[in-house]
């Protein structure tokens, strides 16, 4: 869905994508949840990193954004074992450091991925009539678009 300018509702999610079972949502969850462990761990790297006066907000805003990171990941393992699974205790693999800019697009990518992914997320539990499970993920879609809008602003779009 969309507003009248024609931007997307990021509490609405992608309809063209099937339903799941619990399991496969459990696994989809523990995907997430390997997502944000690469997000907590890329963005310590970037904050440790990142370097410029031009930087020196965005590594601030980049140090709150770890602290949600860690609450996000805890709120995916607390809805895998909700759900009978055993959350994922491995990462996703973090980029290589390049230089500060392509650091802040990488963050930036991996957002919109997790985003699109929390949107999913919020309609399949929804339609497998895990309303508890769709509420409590409902904040990580709306912080995570978010930060998409911060990393946006810091690289000038």
């Amino acid at each position: 869905m969309t507003d009248q300018a024609g931007h997307a509702d990021p509490t609405v999610a992608n309809v063209d994508e099937p339903s799941l079972s619990k399991e496969e949502l459990v696994d989809a969850l523990n995907d997430d949840l390997r997502s944000e462990l690469q997000s907590i761990a890329q963005y310590v790297q970037h904050v440790a990193m990142i370097t410029g006066p031009e930087y020196t907000s965005t590594v601030d805003e980049l140090k709150v954004h770890i602290n949600q990171e860690v609450a996000h990941a805890a709120a995916l393992a607390e809805q895998v074992a909700f759900l009978g699974g055993t959350p994922a205790t491995d990462a996703r693999e973090v980029p290589a450091f390049v230089d500060s800019r392509q650091a802040l697009q990488s963050d930036l990518d991996l957002e919109v991925e997790q985003l699109d992914r929390y949107r999913d997320r919020v309609r399949q539990a929804g339609d497998l009539g895990l309303i508890d499970v769709a509420e409590a993920l409902r904040p990580l879609l709306t912080q995570t678009q978010e930060h998409v809008r911060d990393l946006q602003s810091a690289l000038g779009r």
